[in-house]
């Protein structure tokens, strides 16, 4: 799990907030008590100056009345008034009477008497003796530092009834007032930070209550991303975080049902997958394989690694025919024709598009099947019908013009008739034998053909069927026997045997040349006999020995047609040694010839069994 760094955490936006909350109050209430402060004081500062200049006023006043011939006198009288009033007045700094021409009568400032007898330039004493009103004005006072100070400046008139006698000018220190706003002001900054201080601490606290249950719940998330499930939130309250917490415990009861739901199906999807017959490969919507199973895999000789990820186009080796959006489309089923010389192969792969409700195309998915036996049975039904076409139609054709010919007159010659009647029978009876070859075929493949087995003396049987033959064959083909003496006593049907050796003997005995030689084996093994039938023909080419106990398989397919052979000798051979649970194959000798051998099962039982 990610550790979460404090300053981004929501203890500390909560806590951000409850300070900046309290900052923002504070400094709201501060500028309005300041002001109001800074405001009140310079009222008082102002009224207290103003309320003991009406003795001044006063004295004044009766100065000026009562001298007014006499400057001198008045001057005098002036400036002990002034010097009194501001020895009284801490805060002022110069105290000036002026008369109604703007002359200087007089100031406290004992270091600034040469102002006496001066015209007044001051703006405010012009306006108070022009308008009869009261003026005053604060201004920064420079020092020599670079520094100041504030002064109130108050010019106010002197009046004897409507007439203005003068004004009397002060300046005051009020720079005292500001000190006292001041200091009030740290106080308040002072008592902000504690307040803060104390806010941070409890809003540290509170935000604890609200953040726990959701660190809970989070660090609950990260258990259930790693598939976790048992764990619960606590819930500390009934309040709305603890019915969250609540539903949290809900949530994960759920998506654990869910998930264990989830993983059930899947796990049966994996094993449909991994049995089934038929291989499967899923693709996202850009048709990269996500999903392949194992008979897939092995259908496409493509590992699980190297597929996954990979174009599903790429995997089924159609990326020079197919883009992936015209799979997409495609409804009939595409054939894969994989086979090479030696081996057929051949695929056929399905499509369906996986869509969802909305119509969105999420993938596809693509069904195969292993169709290389149904192609196989497809074309030797097709080769069947073809072979029993053709081997039906060489005999009926050949019936069909000599009867013409017997239609046409020649019954009526008696040499002709006879030759031609020969004719029609033997294809007549060729075409019995090969119906009668193919119902017994058939008959096998539908198994209908019941054996019927009884305990034989294999050596007896052998020899029989070999002097039936020898006294059949042509003088210059000798036949050799290599059989031993002692009784081979197995379990066989007699006259299905006697049919595959009537067949292999025949063949034997028919592409024999004159001189030629047919060689008869019968060895003896553990658990089983091995027949072996040899002769000194043209043989059978290497690459079609695989092949000669195929339905209307020739090497020499105008030879075979002329000897009279239906193609199926070998063909019901292989049905019969197969029935008895044994093999046959043939081979080529060295020198020249053709063996066919074939096994039948065999078990060394007592001579009071088998009787």
């Amino acid at each position: 799990m990610h550790k979460l760094k404090f300053f981004k955490s929501v203890q500390f936006r909560l806590v951000m907030i409850y300070l900046l909350l309290i900052l923002v109050a504070m400094q709201v209430i501060g500028a309005y008590f300041v002001r109001e402060l800074e405001g009140q004081l310079e009222k008082n500062f102002q009224d207290s100056i103003t309320n003991s200049l009406t003795l001044l006023d006063y004295s004044v006043k009766e100065e000026m009345l009562k001298n007014s011939d006499n400057s001198a006198q008045l001057q005098t009288n002036i400036r002990g008034l002034l010097v009194d009033y501001a020895r009284n007045n801490t805060n002022l700094i110069e105290v000036r009477i002026v008369d109604d021409k703007g002359k200087i009568l007089g100031t406290s400032n004992m270091d600034n008497q040469g102002v006496v007898g001066q015209k007044a330039t001051d703006n405010l004493i012009k306006r108070t003796l022009s308008l009869g009103t009261t003026e005053d004005n604060i201004y920064l006072e420079d020092n020599d530092n670079g520094g100041g100070k504030r002064v109130w400046v108050y010019s106010t008139p002197i009046k004897n009834k409507d007439d203005i006698l003068g004004a009397i000018y002060l300046v005051a220190d009020i720079e005292t007032v500001y000190e006292q706003v001041d200091d009030v002001t740290n106080i308040f900054i002072t008592g902000t930070l504690i307040a803060m201080i104390i806010t941070a601490i409890l809003g540290i606290l509170l935000s604890r209550t609200i953040t726990k249950p959701i660190i809970d719940m989070k660090r609950q998330a990260y258990a259930m991303a790693r598939g976790n499930y048992t764990r619960k939130v606590k819930v500390y309250g009934q309040d709305e975080i603890g019915e969250l917490a609540e539903s949290f415990n809900s949530l994960t009861k759920r998506v654990q049902e869910a998930q264990a739901m989830t993983e059930g199906e899947r796990r049966k999807l994996s094993s449909v997958l991994a049995f089934m017959t038929d291989g499967v490969i899923a693709t996202d919507r850009r048709g990269k394989v996500i999903l392949i199973n194992t008979p897939a895999e092995k259908m496409l000789r493509v590992p699980h690694e190297s597929a996954n990820g990979k174009s599903i186009i790429e995997v089924l080796d159609i990326a020079d025919q197919f883009e992936f959006e015209d799979l997409m489309e495609m409804e009939e089923p595409l054939t894969m024709d994989r086979s090479t010389f030696d081996e057929p192969y051949v695929l056929r792969a399905n499509f369906s598009v996986i869509q969802r409700e909305t119509g969105f195309v999420n993938g596809v998915i693509a069904v195969l099947h292993d169709i290389t036996d149904q192609e196989k049975v497809d074309q030797e039904r097709r080769d069947f019908v073809s072979n029993v076409s053709h081997e039906l139609r060489t005999p009926l054709t050949s019936m069909h013009s000599y009867l013409e010919a017997l239609n046409d007159g020649a019954w009526r010659d008696e040499d002709l008739a006879p030759k031609f009647l020969e004719v029609t029978h033997n294809e007549t009876e060729r075409m019995i034998r090969l119906v009668n070859d193919l119902l017994k075929l058939s008959r096998m493949d539908g198994g209908r053909e019941q054996l019927d087995k009884s305990f034989v003396n294999f050596t007896d049987f052998f020899n029989h069927i070999i002097d039936r033959f020898e006294m059949m064959k042509k003088d210059s083909i000798t036949f050799k026997r290599y059989i031993p003496r002692e009784p081979v006593i197995i379990e066989i049907d007699e006259d299905k045997i006697m049919q595959v050796l009537d067949n292999i003997i025949s063949n034997s005995n028919k592409y024999s040349p004159d001189g030629g030689q047919i060689s008869f084996y019968l060895k003896k093994f553990e658990d089983e006999i091995e027949i072996s039938i040899s002769d000194q023909g043209l043989g059978i080419p290497e690459e079609d020995l695989g092949n000669v106990f195929e339905r209307f398989f020739r090497v020499d397919k105008a030879r075979s047609r002329e000897m009279g052979g239906t193609g199926l000798g070998l063909a019901i051979a292989a049905e019969v040694i197969k029935g008895h649970g044994g093999r046959i194959w043939a081979e080529r000798n060295q020198d020249k010839g053709t063996t066919i051998r074939f096994t039948l099962p065999y078990s060394d039982l007592p001579e009071d069994d088998w009787e």
